[in-house]
Formats: C-alpha cells, sequence, structure tokens
C-alpha cells in the first residue's frame, strides 16, 4: 500500500460522525449502500486535510449523485455539499439533502432557475465556514461522462474569497471509478495540497473583485486537474487502461492486488506520456498496438493479464488455493442459489431503469439512478420475500426471512465475484497445462510490454 493510501471500511465511513440522529442515520444508510455498490473504496493522501479549521472541498463530478454520496460518507471531515437546486424538489432525494444539510445551488443549465437565488447559499456557506464547518462543491458545474476536466465555474473562487475566513483552504480531490455503471467496481478519493485563500477587499457591490475570482479559479482548476486523470479522449482512457492493466498484472497474483491508488498514479502518468505528448511517435504507437493486439489475444483465451501471473505459484499453492476456495463456494451454494433467485428481479430492472433514464437535464445520472434504484428495490425484495413468509408461516418465519434474505443476497453478491475471478485463474490454469508454449509465450510477451511502460515511470510516481 503506497503511502497515505488506505482502504475504507465500513466502521471508517459510520463510526465518528457528528451531526444529528437523522443525518447519522442517512449517513450509515449511505455508507452500507456504497460498500456493496464499490467493491473497495480508497483515499490517496487523505493526511494532507486539515483536521480542524474551515474548508471548502472541489471536487470533479464524473458520476452524478453518486459523487456527493461518496464525498459524503468518506470525506474525513463533516461536510454540508452544495447539491443543483432541481434535486430539492424530488420527494425523497428532496428530503435526503436536506437531512445532510446540503444547499442548493442555481444554476443557468436549469431552465427556469433564477441565479440570483445563489446569494442566500453563498451567504449560508459563510456563515458556515465562519463556525469552522466545512463544504464541498463540484465547480464543473455538471456531471458528465467526458474523460477531461471541463473549466471550472467561479462559484468556488466566489464563495472562498466572499467568506472572508481567517485561514480557510480549498482542498482539491479528485474522484475516479474503475466503473461507473457497474456494480462492484471500485473508487478513490485523491486529495491534493491545500490551497490558502486571501484576504481581499470587496468590490463596490460587496463581491470579491474579479481579478481575484479568477485568479483563484484558475489555481483551484490546476489543483484539480493534478489529482483528476485529464485524457483527451475516450478512446486514449481505454488504451491507456489496458496498459496499466498490464502493467500492474505483472504485481498481481492469486491473493494479491496492486491499490488503487498506485494504479490511478501510473495510469495518470501513461496517459499523460504516452497518449499525449508521445502521441505522434511511432514508437509510442507501434507500442499502443503491441499491447491491443496482447489484450486480443488474451481475450480469445478467455483469460486477463494478472493470470499470467499464476506461474509464480508452486503447484501444491494453487491447487490448496483452487480447494479451498471451491470447498467454501459449495458450502455457501444454498444461500448463493437463493439470493441469485431472490435478487435477479431487482437486479434487471436497476439495469433496465438506467437505461432508460440517462440523463436529468444537463446531467449523465444513469449510474445514480441504478444505485438509487439499487436502494429501493433491493429492500423492497427483503420485504417481499418476509410478507410472503408472513402470510404462510407468521411473525415469527417472516422476522426471520427478513434478515436471511438480505443475508443471502449478500452472499450470492460475493459468491458470483469470486466465481468470476476463479474462472480466469482456472482458465489460465487450463492453458499451462495444455498449451504452454502459447502461454509461457503471453507471459513473456507481457514482461516485455511492462518492461517497456516501466521505462515511462513507475507506478507511484509524479
Amino acid at each position: 500500500m503506497p503511502v497515505g493510501s488506505r482502504v475504507l471500511r465500513l466502521g471508517d465511513m459510520i463510526l465518528r460522525r457528528k451531526g444529528s440522529p437523522a443525518r447519522r442515520l442517512v449517513q450509515a444508510f449511505f455508507s452500507v449502500t456504497l460498500r456493496l455498490f464499490f467493491r473497495r473504496i480508497e483515499t490517496s493522501r487523505a493526511g494532507l486535510v486539515p483536521r480542524a479549521g474551515a474548508l471548502v472541498f472541489v471536487l470533479n463530478h464524473p458520476n452524478g449523485l453518486i459523487d456527493p454520496a461518496l464525498v459524503f460518507a468518506a470525506l474525513p471531515r463533516r461536510i454540508s455539499f452544495l447539491a443543483k437546486s432541481t434535486l430539492f424538489r424530488l420527494p425523497v432525494i428532496g428530503w435526503l439533502l436536506r437531512t445532510v444539510e446540503a444547499l442548493p445551488l442555481y444554476r443557468r443549465a436549469d431552465p427556469g432557475e433564477d441565479v440570483s437565488r445563489n446569494l442566500r447559499t453563498f451567504e449560508a456557506c459563510r456563515r458556515l465556514l465562519l463556525r469552522g464547518r466545512c463544504i464541498a462543491l463540484f465547480p464543473e458545474g455538471v456531471s458528465h461522462n467526458e474523460p477531461k476536466l471541463r473549466p471550472v465555474k467561479t462559484g468556488a473562487a466566489r464563495i472562498a474569497l466572499g467568506a472572508a475566513v481567517p485561514g480557510l483552504k480549498v482542498v482539491p480531490v479528485g474522484l475516479y471509478y474503475t466503473s461507473k455503471t457497474s456494480f462492484r467496481g471500485e473508487a478513490l478519493l485523491r486529495f491534493g495540497e491545500p490551497l490558502d485563500v486571501p484576504s481581499v477587499e470587496p468590490d463596490e457591490g460587496g463581491e470579491p473583485p474579479r481579478e481575484a475570482v479568477r485568479e483563484l479559479s484558475a489555481r483551484i482548476e490546476a489543483a484539480l486537474r493534478g489529482v483528476t486523470l485529464n485524457v483527451e479522449s475516450e478512446e486514449q482512457l481505454d488504451a491507456a487502461r489496458k496498459a496499466e492493466r498490464l502493467f500492474s498484472s505483472v504485481y498481481e497474483g492469486l491473493n494479491m492486488r496492486v491499490p488503487l491508488a498506485e494504479r490511478f498514479d501510473f495510469l495518470r502518468k501513461l496517459s499523460a506520456q504516452l497518449f499525449a505528448r508521445l502521441s505522434a511517435a511511432k514508437d509510442a504507437e507501434e507500442l499502443r498496438e503491441r499491447i491491443l493486439r496482447h489484450e486480443a489475444e488474451l481475450a480469445r483465451t478467455g483469460i486477463t493479464p494478472e493470470n499470467l501471473s499464476l506461474s509464480r505459484h508452486s503447484r501444491w499453492y494453487v491447487l490448496r488455493h483452487f480447494l479451498l476456495r471451491a470447498a467454501l463456494l459449495l458450502a455457501l451454494s444454498p444461500l448463493t442459489l437463493v439470493g441469485a433467485l431472490l435478487h435477479l428481479p431487482a437486479y434487471l430492472l436497476c439495469t433496465l431503469l438506467a437505461r432508460l433514464f440517462p440523463r436529468h437535464g444537463v446531467d449523465e445520472i444513469a449510474p445514480t439512478v441504478k444505485i438509487l434504484a439499487a436502494m429501493l428495490l433491493m429492500p423492497l425484495t427483503w420485504l417481499a420475500v418476509a410478507g410472503v413468509v408472513f402470510a404462510r408461516w407468521g411473525w415469527t418465519a417472516a422476522l426471520v426471512a427478513l434478515p436471511l434474505t438480505a443475508l443471502c443476497g449478500y452472499v450470492a453478491l460475493r459468491s458470483l465475484e469470486e466465481l468470476y475471478d476463479m474462472r480466469g485463474w482456472f482458465k489460465a490454469l487450463l492453458l499451462l497445462g495444455r498449451r504452454r508454449q502459447l502461454f509461457l509465450r503471453l507471459l513473456i510477451e507481457r514482461r516485455a510490454l511492462q518492461d517497456a511502460l516501466g521505462r515511462m515511470g513507475t507506478p507511484g510516481e509524479g
């Protein structure tokens, strides 16, 4: 684990949180949901965040309402975040936002919104900051699917400068997801160096001087670029991810994965060097084509780059590993089968709703729809099963069925993940036994590509 990087456990997200009982209850609910939705949530360089004093957190906005939910549950300080005003008019979401002390932001991009009402929001932010509290906002203004940062709006700088709070700092935070739409992806919060907010005299209208706002906005944008990927196109991002996966796979094995923060650092450097400044160079283009060919050949055999690390383990270790995991999966198979069958309709409906409602105004919200649907449909599944059990066997059986159904769903989720992982390793084992020459050729090519990528920089640098 690189210095300053850690995996967030559920206890980290729930315990030692402040606020009203309702806020803490909502925080616990979001935390459990996010830990189920994401296989891994990791923070990088959280030690940079001051433990006391007023702060303005600024973040990129790639993933709709999942971004503020993750920020709310995972940031190391109690925060109030700014959310677009139209969300406050939605029945359930509006109540949740008010409960977690969110503040409305009125955007020109939303039809019919009066942006002059932001003055009241800015004043509320100032009062919070004067009390040493923290606020969080997304200065890009909209949630989007672009692989690079959009130009930041001036709202963050105006709030920070207009608050006139001594010692106020702006903390940049980069949000990164390995997959925004798939269940059990990974999420990273990468913190940057806090920015000092200068003291300025307001102009005749009581507003911060425009030049100071522009200067601080430029510093915020530069700081956010320092903690985000910023790849020019989805094609480049896909190629860079394949290259990063190939490089990281050399260090992975049956029971070890490279930390997400380390993989992100290398992916960021790689996308900047290999697919930006060197994109026109012949050797860089040849390397990219070799990576894509290698990835395609692996796909044809049904394995992934990390599965080639099977050769590092002894036969006895591999056999023991597979037997233990297979025995555990077999023991859990009744719960897995029941959980999968009971939760399949809700899972399919979540996927369908995400496809039917990919946008809310100018914002991309497909992942948000999926997770919100899951937050509603999964508990409804548990209640429906408990209701059927109650009708047939009474209250006692229903009270047992409710947590048991949820447990079956969780076991099914983890077991299916395990089966998917084991499938790749098992195919690699068969390939090593039946087509050893092909396995070794793929292994040698992976090492050659890893060496070529390593000459551009190793994970953790930069």
